[in-house]
C-alpha cells in the first residue's frame, strides 16, 4: 500500500487510510505493507502498527506536516519507489493499492512495470487534473504520465459523483467504482446535552483559500452586523492561509468573536464538534470531506458550497443548506436562517447522523478488500500449474501473500 501522507502527516486522505488499516488489522487473513513518509531527513523508520500490519516510512523532510511541498512528493516518490522494490524482492505481494495518482500511483504503476505486481488505485482530489487551482501549471505537463497510471490500474475508484465527472474530463472511457469516505460513528456522536451558549458555527478544514474560510469570515461579519445575538466562530487546522484569515478578521473587527484553534489530535475533534451548533465548509472544491462526515456523525446540521461529496451526504433543507461558491451574501442568509430556528437545526443535525451511519468504516474496508481480491494475481495453486511444475515458481509463491 502507498500513501504519501499518513497521520500525524496530511490531511483526509491519510485519515482514511488510517481508518481502513484499523478494519483491516481485524482480519487474520489479510497482511499490509505501509509505505509512507516520515519528517525524517534521512533515516528510514518502520512501524508496528498491528499484528499483521507493518508501516514503511521513507524519509522525506517535511516541514508542515498538513502540507507536502512538490520537492517532498519527488522525494516520497523515489525512495518509496526504491523501498517499494526492496521489499518485492522480499515478500510475495498479490496487490497493492495506491491512494492517489501522483505520487503513490506512480509507484504502483512502476511496480507493475517491473514485477507485474497489479494494482487498485483510489482517486482522492488533487491528483485529478483540473480539482485543485494551486497545480494548474502542473496538470498539463502531468496529465499524460496520470492518464497512463489510470488505464494500467486493475481498478480505479472515486469517493464521490463529483469526482466521477471531473476524472472522465481526462479520460471519458474510463471505468470507476465509487466508494465514499466514511467516518467512525461509535467515536463521533451527538452531543449528550447543549448548554446555553452563544451560537456557534465551527470550520473544520486545513486554512487554503480553496477551503473559503474567508468567505465564511465575510458572512460572519454581515450577519454580526444585521443580529444583535451574540456569536462565534471556529476554526480547526492550520495552513499558509492562517496569516491572513487572522487579519481579515481583525479587520472586519470580529477578531474578538474568532477562535483559531490550529492543529486538534484526533481524539478530541469529537468534543470539538459539541461546540458547536452548525458545521460550515465553503470549499471550492472537495473530494469528499472527513470533517463533514465528522460533524453529521455528530449530529450537526450542515452548510456546504456546491462541490464534491455534496450530492451523496447533504440534502437541501433536510440536514443542511448548499450555498454556490463564494457567494458570501448566500452565506450570510442560511446562517441568519439556523440563527433564528432552533428547532429546525434540530432536526438538521438529526438527519445528518442518521445519514452518517451508512458511512461506516467496516463497509466500506470490505469493499476495498474485494476489489483487491478481484484485480490480484492468481493463487498460488493456479500459479503452479501454470508453471508446468516449475520448482522455482513453486518455491518463490510459497511466501505468505501480502498487499
Amino acid at each position: 500500500m502507498f500513501d504519501n501522507e499518513f497521520p500525524p502527516l496530511g490531511g483526509g486522505t491519510g485519515v482514511v487510510n488510517l481508518h481502513l488499516l484499523e478494519e483491516m488489522a481485524l482480519r487474520t487473513d489479510v497482511t499490509v505493507d505501509l509505505v509512507t513518509s516520515s519528517r525524517t531527513r534521512a533515516r528510514y523508520e518502520t512501524e508496528a502498527f498491528a499484528d499483521r500490519i507493518t508501516i514503511y516510512k521513507v524519509p522525506v523532510d517535511n516541514r508542515n506536516i498538513h502540507h507536502a511541498t512538490n520537492r517532498e512528493l519527488l522525494r516520497y516518490s523515489w525512495r518509496g519507489l526504491r523501498l517499494a522494490r526492496q521489499l518485492a524482492s522480499t515478500h510475495r505481494y498479490d496487490v497493492s493499492f495506491a491512494f492517489a495518482g501522483v505520487p503513490a500511483g506512480a509507484i504502483s504503476y512502476l511496480l507493475r512495470l517491473t514485477h507485474g505486481l497489479p494494482y487498485v488505485l483510489s482517486l482522492q482530489g488533487p491528483d485529478v487534473p483540473g480539482f485543485e487551482a494551486r497545480y494548474h501549471y502542473l496538470y498539463p505537463v502531468l496529465t499524460p504520465f496520470i492518464a497512463r497510471i489510470w488505464r494500467q490500474a486493475g481498478v480505479v475508484t472515486a469517493i464521490s459523483a463529483e469526482q466521477v465527472a471531473l476524472a472522465h474530463r481526462t479520460m471519458p472511457d474510463l471505468p470507476l467504482v465509487t466508494i465514499p469516505n466514511g467516518v467512525d460513528t461509535h467515536a463521533f456522536v451527538p452531543a449528550a446535552h447543549t448548554p446555553a451558549r452563544p451560537f456557534t458555527m465551527i470550520c473544520v478544514a486545513r486554512l487554503i483559500e480553496r477551503k473559503g474560510q474567508h468567505h465564511l469570515l465575510e458572512a460572519f461579519a454581515r450577519l454580526r452586523a444585521a443580529s444583535p445575538e451574540p456569536m462565534v466562530l471556529i476554526f480547526v487546522g492550520t495552513g499558509d492561509a492562517e496569516p491572513q484569515l487572522r487579519e481579515l478578521a481583525a479587520r472586519l473587527q470580529v477578531a474578538e468573536a474568532v477562535t483559531f484553534k490550529g492543529f486538534v489530535p484526533r481524539e478530541h475533534m469529537p468534543a470539538v464538534y459539541h461546540e458547536a451548533d452548525v458545521f460550515v465548509l465553503p470549499s471550492q472544491h472537495e473530494g469528499m470531506s472527513i470533517a463533514l462526515l465528522e460533524a453529521m456523525a455528530c449530529g450537526l446540521p450542515v452548510i456546504v458550497s456546491d462541490t464534491g461529496g455534496t450530492a451523496e451526504l447533504v440534502t437541501q433543507g433536510a440536514n443542511g443548506e448548499i450555498v454556490p461558491w463564494a457567494d458570501v451574501q448566500a452565506l450570510a442568509t442560511v446562517l441568519q436562517r439556523l440563527l433564528k430556528e432552533g428547532a429546525h437545526r434540530t432536526r438538521m443535525g438529526q438527519e445528518s447522523r442518521r445519514r452518517a451511519l451508512a458511512f461506516g468504516w467496516p463497509a466500506l474496508a470490505a469493499r476495498y478488500l474485494e476489489l483487491c481480491a478481484k484485480v490480484a494475481v492468481p493463487s498460488v495453486e493456479s500459479r503452479a500449474k501454470e508453471s508446468r511444475g516449475s520448482k522455482k515458481i513453486a518455491r518463490d509463491w510459497t511466501r505468505e501473500p501480502r498487499v
